[in-house]
């Protein structure tokens, strides 16, 4: 028997992976992200795709070069849900390439893609940025600093690197203290100089400047963030969480905290409610 099923006019449900792009290159080093999109925006003479909300997913890395795929399967069911995603990856510290290099990147990309929203079919007033770890870290930084000037390069300078929300799963809020707490990770002080420099005399200001604890200040004009983290965190000490919900909350920003029991770093941190509760979040905030 030859069954028979109805096809896919709509293309309803397919998802489309955009690889490899190449959104800049600094210093001779290619800065790359993938998209993933509807499937109708692959075809756009026979489709009309709205215009969808954006997350810009910035994957943990130790402020490293991160693994762009890392996230992507889960990501996926967000593109059903009605986003467009994009994963996006920057310079190495390791490299050479210092703090506040990888947050230049971060708004590099941002402002890249809503260069090309009718491209990718991206509503460039409704984006939103997610990061994990040291991703999280520099989502936070783009919250906390939108449009300054100090952070931002000369490419796609028309466009705007603010964003409409904040997600955050277990960032370092307290860069010494993260630094503090992992002092018998391999690699922590080399990670240190080539974050900061040589001069060690210069690190508590430059270990400020990257600290969301410290750099959130009242009366500011932030986005929404929710903030997540396992309460049995090895690499990022869970109190920092907590202590960046505080200040936020006591200076009247909007701001959700979840506390993720027994969890470490990435690892079991994740699930489908975490997933849940981040789409909750985001439908509410920008969709």
């Amino acid at each position: 028997m030859v069954h028979e099923l109805h096809n896919n006019p709509e293309l309803t449900g397919q998802v489309r992976l955009i690889e490899n792009i190449t959104y800049a290159a600094v210093a001779g080093c290619p800065l790359k992200m993938q998209i993933l999109a509807p499937w109708t925006q692959r075809y756009p003479k026979q489709y009309h795709t709205d215009p969808r909300p954006l997350i810009v997913f910035v994957q943990g890395s130790s402020w490293r070069t991160g693994r762009m795929g890392e996230e992507i399967p889960q990501l996926v069911q967000f593109v059903k849900h009605g986003y467009v995603v994009a994963t996006v990856q920057h310079r190495s510290a390791i490299d050479g390439f210092a703090f506040p290099a990888f947050l230049k990147d971060v708004k590099t990309a941002i402002r890249f893609l809503r260069h090309k929203a009718t491209k990718y079919a991206i509503d460039p007033h409704r984006v939103a940025i997610w990061g994990t770890s040291s991703g999280a870290n520099a989502a936070m930084l783009v919250g906390l600093t939108g449009d300054d000037p100090r952070y931002k390069s000369h490419l796609y300078a028309h466009e705007s690197d603010r964003v409409d929300a904040v997600v955050s799963c277990f960032a370092p809020m307290d860069v010494p203290d993260t630094f503090k707490a992992s002092a018998k990770v391999p690699g922590n002080k080399l990670l240190q100089f080539c974050l900061f420099g040589m001069d060690t005399s210069k690190w508590p200001a430059e270990m400020a400047a990257m600290s969301p604890l410290d750099v959130a200040e009242p009366g500011q004009d932030y986005p929404p963030f929710l903030l997540m983290h396992g309460d049995a965190d090895q690499v990022v000490p869970y109190h920092e969480m907590v202590d960046m919900y505080n200040k936020l909350d006591k200076d009247g920003y909007d701001v959700e905290a979840y506390r993720v029991k027994g969890a470490n770093h990435e690892r079991d941190f994740w699930s489908q409610q975490v997933y849940d509760i981040v789409l909750d979040y985001l439908n509410q905030k920008v969709k």
